[in-house]
């Protein structure tokens, strides 16, 4: 055996027998916790940069190559570890969706699609469920980092009035509803994605006339009612692409540049006392004191915001902002 291959094995060694511990553990921990989407392995050895959550009975794979990495080629690693994932988690090839995460100015893509397969399966969160697909998305419809702010909104959530922007999927719209909520209003710019929050809705039985989807530019829709809101909100969630472009809105959103003027108008829909949760994946963002200089409390929740199975604090940061009565 080479020195290559006696390096190779021992790479391999390593990150299953880490896949191995960590599966151990969280699949004890989920199902304490009524999960069965969770992550088991998170970037935890530097050489190995995957991401592996388990959704069910299938595993979503998602590699972070390095610069240097992908000039030099990636096929041998890559092989090493779908074998491990394999052999550990005891899943056919056929139930690993691979995708890579090339590094991108700013950060997550949400509405990009690489695949067209439709193939959708339901998975469980803390009592509630969601649809999501594994393989048509880079995500797959549920954000799993934001899963103790979903426990959080339903907590709040009973007899308010409730606002998703930027509302994706609708999985804390539907946290909203089951917590409660007297009415809800969830806008996205993406059919496909209000969609897909309709149908999770009725797969947990809340489907009625008090949550409203609505079609529209979050930011724009947002600025539109700062001087003459329309109505106002006891619970806001508002968690933006770090960066987002379409023809279907005027320009393009930039969390860092935009959020000031978004969280400034945001405090006009706000009722007394009313609580905005904030979170942004763009790592470098810094919160300008005059976005919130007329809340009345400002609580950074980050790192207690991340979900334990999330091993990298890195993910999202995310804040919790009270209006003045």
């Amino acid at each position: 055996m080479t020195t290559a291959d006696q390096g190779s094995k021992a790479g391999e060694g390593m990150f299953a027998n880490r896949l191995r511990k960590n599966v151990r553990h969280f699949r004890k921990w989920a199902k304490a916790r009524g999960l069965t989407a969770f992550r088991v392995y998170d970037r935890d050895i530097p050489e190995y940069p995957y991401a592996v959550d388990l959704y069910g009975e299938r595993v979503h794979l998602v590699e972070y190559p390095r610069r240097k990495a992908i000039k030099g080629g990636l096929e041998e690693q890559r092989e090493e570890v779908l074998a491990a994932v394999k052999e550990v988690l005891d899943v056919p090839a056929a139930y690993i969706h691979v995708k890579t995460h090339l590094p991108q100015p700013w950060g997550r893509s949400q509405y990009g699609r690489v695949g067209e397969s439709g193939e959708r399966l339901v998975v469980e969160e803390q009592g509630l469920k969601f649809w999501v697909n594994l393989g048509d998305y880079l995500d797959t419809g549920l954000f799993m980092d934001h899963r103790l702010t979903r426990a959080r909104v339903r907590e709040e959530a009973r007899g308010k009035s409730f606002l998703n922007l930027f509302c994706y999927t609708g999985a804390f719209t539907v946290y909203a509803a089951a917590g409660g909520a007297t009415r809800t209003l969830s806008v996205d710019l993406s059919n496909t994605y209000l969609d897909w929050a309709e149908d999770n809705l009725a797969l947990n039985g809340l489907s009625n006339a008090r949550h409203t989807l609505l079609r529209g530019d979050a930011l724009a829709w947002v600025l539109s009612q700062k001087d003459n809101p329309e109505e106002t909100f006891d619970l806001v969630v508002c968690d933006p692409p770090s960066f987002s472009t379409s023809k279907r809105m005027q320009g393009t959103f930039n969390v860092q540049r935009d959020h000031v003027r978004m969280l400034e108008a945001l405090g006009a829909l706000l009722s007394p006392g009313g609580v905005l949760y904030f979170s942004t994946n763009f790592l470098g963002f810094e919160l300008k004191d005059s976005a919130v200089r007329h809340y009345a409390k400002v609580e950074e929740l980050t790192p207690g915001s991340i979900p334990e199975d999330f091993q990298r604090q890195q993910i999202h940061r995310c804040w919790r902002m009270v209006a003045p009565r």
